[in-house]
């Protein structure tokens, strides 16, 4: 049964982003082709993350433009109406407190899925860099062994047999095969020789996406804070909390729009690089690898032909040739050269050691390894980091565009504040409908009203007091006028100073002692007090 290979398609966004227009800084267009290294694509992609700067320049025309029209329409906006409606402000807090909240869910999944394609980067890196370091290790194992072990043996056994020309001739051979096998293995890549560091590549990219995450993840708690520091703000109204606000907002907006900015331009960077992946690395790698085994690691077709197979199979052909060799001058010449044995069996276990780093390397020059690391690092960035990046970048449009609706609310709720403190300030101490003038009718510095009690307290001294009877009080007593108003507009004391002359029962609020003595007064007391209490 065979195996179903996996091949490396783009995905739609890359695409997308790969047609975005590119452009230098003088405005002039530029090939969209993956040109690192070239400053007119460099420019294009600052460009690019420039337009977050635009984007907060013109958040911030806006805000400029709405505080002018806010304090312009302030006068007459408090000239309508004594108590604006805070309505509107409350559900455009609570939309925008939502919007931030689901695109610091967005952004958080982002983050995460970038961190996830970059983690599948480095994994692939580091795993196709032990394997290029096993495979040097190998050949210069092999190498080593062929020009200074069986050297040092061949050198002895030249001596040894010097009297023998059939053995010498067998010497002579088994240089020969070493030297077709010295010269297969230096025929193989050596990845020393390149310029490019898998492994600090790998650690680069590591070191600097974990402070991307870092920054990324400490913006969106922000985000999460501001949120839960303006809802506690228009709760309490507090001025302190709100200008606090301010300046967080303004700081995060700063920090969303170059969220906004430096994704995109490393979202189309990338998706440069993932719509021609093939075409650049074999650029890069044409100064130490040819065109034909590049082609054959990174497309892994079975109809290319492995290009080292032939240096590998003269390497195996040649170490079987030599064991046969060996064999036989073990069988024939340790009866005659006894002293040959030790550089024999010598020969023997370098050939053997040789053999196995052969086989080794023709498994790990097989394609199939370094291709799967290869479409591995792809999927992870061309798919994984891309799409996190895009999710990230609409997290800061949406953030950016909620952050300015929020200080629009907060300077909207500022002037709401100042409009109510004034409102306080205008009450008319005078106004009978005022609070805090009811509680100050009945200052003794401004009336001359006698406190019923006191008038009670005095008239308790007296002994001409007394209770007439039951049935000439009831008779003599005349309906109630009601002269204290303040239990009609919404006076709050337990029992009136005040009471309620000429009614032929008092009103419940009375304490029983009041009650008892008003009942206890006849008609000239009561004249008397009616008098007493005119101001």
């Amino acid at each position: 049964m065979a195996i179903a290979r996996l091949d490396y398609v783009a995905p739609w966004w890359t695409y997308w982003l790969h047609n975005f227009p590119h452009f230098n800084f003088l405005f002039q267009s530029v090939d969209n082709t993956f040109r690192p290294e070239e400053a007119s694509y460099q420019q294009s992609l600052i460009v690019l993350a420039c337009a977050g700067a635009v984007g907060l320049g013109l958040s911030l025309l806006a805000l400029a433009v709405y505080l002018v029209c806010l304090f312009c329409c302030r006068r007459s906006l408090d000239e309508e109406t004594k108590r604006p409606d805070t309505c509107c402000v409350t559900w455009v807090a609570v939309i925008t407190g939502l919007i931030i909240c689901s695109s610091v869910g967005v952004g958080f999944y982002g983050n995460s899925e970038t961190n996830d394609g970059v983690y599948q980067l480095t994994y692939s890196l580091y795993h196709a860099n032990h394997t290029l370091d096993s495979i040097n290790s190998l050949v210069e194992g092999a190498r080593s062994n062929m020009e200074a072990g069986l050297k040092q043996h061949l050198e002895r056994l030249d001596e040894i047999f010097a009297t023998k020309l059939e053995y010498l001739q067998a010497l002579r051979f088994l240089q020969l095969m070493v030297n077709n096998i010295i010269r297969e293995l230096t025929a193989l890549p050596d990845i020393n020789k390149s310029k490019i560091d898998l492994a600090a590549i790998a650690d680069q990219t590591a070191f600097v996406e974990y402070y991307r995450w870092l920054t990324y993840l400490l913006l969106l708690i922000l985000d999460l804070v501001i949120c839960l520091v303006m809802c506690l703000g228009v709760a309490k109204q507090s001025q302190c909390l709100l200008i606090t606000i301010i300046g967080f907002v303004i700081l995060s907006l700063v920090l969303s729009w170059a969220a906004l900015g430096s994704g995109t331009a490393t979202a189309v960077g990338t998706s440069d690089f993932c719509v021609s992946p093939n075409k650049f690395i074999v650029n890069q790698t044409k100064d130490f690898l040819t065109a034909d085994v590049a082609h054959y690691y990174l497309f892994c077709s079975p109809n290319l032909q492995n290009p080292f197979q032939q240096s590998l199979t003269i390497c195996q052909r040649s170490l079987t040739t030599m064991q046969i060799q060996i064999q036989g001058l073990l069988q024939f010449s340790i009866p005659i050269f006894p002293t040959a044995q030790r550089d024999l069996l010598g020969i023997q276990r370098l050939l053997n050691s040789t053999e196995f780093n052969v086989h080794q390397l023709t498994a790990l020059l097989d394609c199939r390894g370094i291709h799967k690391d290869y479409l591995d690092a792809l999927m992870g960035v061309c798919y994984d980091g891309v799409e996190g990046l895009l999710y990230f970048s609409l997290c800061s449009l949406l953030a950016a565009c909620a952050l300015s609706a929020m200080l629009c609310v907060i300077f909207r709720l500022w002037t709401l504040m100042g409009s109510r403190e004034k409102e306080y300030n205008d009450i008319d101490e005078e106004d009978p409908f005022n609070p805090q003038a009811r509680r100050l009718s009945f200052n003794p510095r401004r009336s001359n009203t006698h406190s019923f009690c006191s008038y009670i307290s005095s008239l308790g001294s007296q002994a001409s007091l007394h209770p007439p009877p039951q049935s000439q009080s009831n008779s003599t007593i005349q309906p109630p006028e009601y002269m204290n108003q303040s239990m009609l507009f919404g006076g709050t004391p337990r029992y009136e100073n005040v009471p309620l002359i000429g009614g032929g029962s008092p009103p419940p609020s009375y304490s029983p002692s009041m009650r008892t003595t008003y009942l206890s007064m006849n008609d000239a007391q009561i004249r008397h007090l009616r008098t007493d209490f005119q101001v």
